[in-house]
């Protein structure tokens, strides 16, 4: 299977947003975030605390959000040339090809610890923060179905 294909900006920034939501640690701080606003809304409403432990745990989830959802999606999307360049993709039982103008880069499934399917793009992890994005715009249903079968086998998710 080949076809060409090139980064959209808008949905390769929400590809970012599923990668850091998905992070186990992230979830965490997300939920511990939220308790410690919950309780401090419900005793600043009982009159147990002073207003500074609510306003605290607002201002940390305001600033958390904005990281996570802009400010970290961004940062990588500038950072990466990648993202900037259109490619062809070769994909068969064996693994997964990029190739442009630059060069070309040639991975093994069996390189891969897991793989997530997201709305727009194919995840392609090497390990717990390096990952490769596949868009799927580009891909047909039929590719798209053969993709997930070579997938299922050869990746364990």
């Amino acid at each position: 299977m080949q076809f060409s294909f090139s980064y959209d900006k808008s949905k390769t920034l929400q590809a970012l947003r599923y990668h850091f939501i998905s992070k186990r640690d992230i979830k965490l701080m997300m939920i511990l975030v939220n308790v410690f606003a919950i309780v401090s809304a419900i005793l600043l409403y009982f009159k147990k605390v002073r207003p500074e432990p609510f306003l605290l745990g607002s201002c940390i989830w305001v600033f958390m959000m904005a990281a996570i959802w802009y400010i970290l999606p961004h940062s990588i999307y500038k950072k990466t040339p990648m993202f900037k360049e259109r490619f062809i993709a070769d994909i068969n039982e064996n693994g997964l090809s990029f190739e442009n103008e630059k060069g070309e880069a040639y991975w093994a499934w069996s390189q891969f610890e897991k793989f997530l399917e997201t709305p727009y793009f194919f995840h392609f992890y090497f390990n717990n923060k390096s990952f490769i994005l596949l868009p799927k715009d580009e891909m047909g249903d039929e590719m798209r179905h053969d993709l997930r079968g070579i997938l299922n086998r050869s990746i364990k998710k």
